[in-house]
């Protein structure tokens, strides 16, 4: 193995529920040739884990592994399993790249899949990754970002009830996510960001008839944006903003909620087989934007299913990888 250049970029890569198939597609991922010219990957996460999942994919580790700085009573061959000992696991992986991250001595993190529950049941009571990286780094504000492609979202609401939605849209929090958002289109080489904002309801509330949220919050706030100097379109009805960014209209989307915004990048994304029902490609990343350090995540859970077989797609973790690298390269 070739060692990387040190003027690469060095990426936390954590191994995520050691039960699912995070594992198995960090061993994949990091042996890309691509990944290896862009970055010099570290691997946080558990040796003997790590060597187990390597042996079922028929590869080996091909960087630096990095260990907790706590002991995990960790067993093999516990593929699928949800457990505290993995939540454990899987937070203290989060942890040690977040305190490397913070110190300097990596330039971005890119996160396998936890497992929500695990994570729950070891004592940590969290929704997902972006609240626990929120809180690890003092972070009041973030969004979470998915790209695939050309198409790139950034969330007002992620994690809540579809009924708490309205309330969470507040003219502030729109504003500060387009703000957010037009940074990491910044970082990722783009110079002039052109961001459109998704409406909330049906036909952008036909002048209220079907709802006020955009007439007094969602179009103020995007007047506000515009007086910043960002380049802001909207409200758009969101049965069609999607496809006007495919279009090249736009270079993002700011969605209200979790799915409208996380539906057409994973249509875009992942692709099946119909004869088998077996994924073809599972492409997408995730991106928490607002830290004061760069992570990219995933844009797929831990796959309990088919974790140890050697059969997950590691397609999302490189492209996570590699975007890691390119927003780091930008932010130098």
């Amino acid at each position: 193995m070739n060692a990387a250049s040190p003027s690469l970029p060095k990426i936390a890569i954590t191994m995520g529920d050691p039960y699912g198939i995070g594992p198995e597609i960090v061993v994949k991922a990091v042996a890309h040739a691509e990944v290896k010219r862009a970055c010099q990957p570290i691997v946080i996460g558990t040796k003997d884990i790590l060597e187990q999942a390597a042996e079922i994919v028929g590869g080996e580790i091909s960087c630096p592994v990095i260990e907790p700085d706590i002991p995990l009573a960790l067993e093999l061959n516990c593929f699928g399993t949800i457990s505290a000992v993995a939540g454990t696991a899987a937070f203290a992986y989060i942890k040690k790249a977040v305190s490397l991250a913070l110190a300097g001595d990596v330039d971005a993190v890119t996160t396998a899949p936890i497992h929500k529950e695990a994570i729950n049941l070891s004592g940590y009571h969290f929704s997902g990754h972006t609240e626990i990286l929120a809180a690890l780094t003092a972070t009041e504000s973030v969004s979470m970002m998915l790209v695939c492609g050309q198409m790139r979202v950034a969330h007002v609401t992620t994690h809540i009830a579809l009924e708490d939605v309205p309330s969470r849209i507040t003219q502030s929090r729109v504003t500060e996510v387009i703000g957010l958002f037009h940074q990491a289109l910044l970082d990722l080489g783009i110079n002039w960001p052109k961001i459109a904002v998704a409406a909330l309801n049906p036909h952008s509330g036909e002048g209220g008839l079907f709802g006020r949220q955009e007439i007094e919050t969602i179009t103020p706030a995007i007047a506000s944006a515009v007086k910043r100097g960002y380049h802001v379109e909207g409200p758009i009805p969101p049965d069609t903003v999607f496809v006007k960014m495919l279009a090249g209209h736009y270079d993002g989307v700011v969605a209200m909620y979790h799915d409208q915004g996380h539906i057409p990048v994973k249509l875009l994304g992942f692709t099946v087989d119909p004869t088998t029902g077996s994924f073809r490609s599972v492409a997408g990343v995730n991106v928490t934007l607002g830290l004061p350090i760069i992570r990219t995540s995933v844009d797929h859970g831990t796959a309990f299913d088919i974790a140890g077989t050697g059969k997950a797609n590691e397609q999302s973790m490189v492209d996570a990888i590699l975007m890691a690298a390119t927003m780091a390269g930008h932010r130098r």
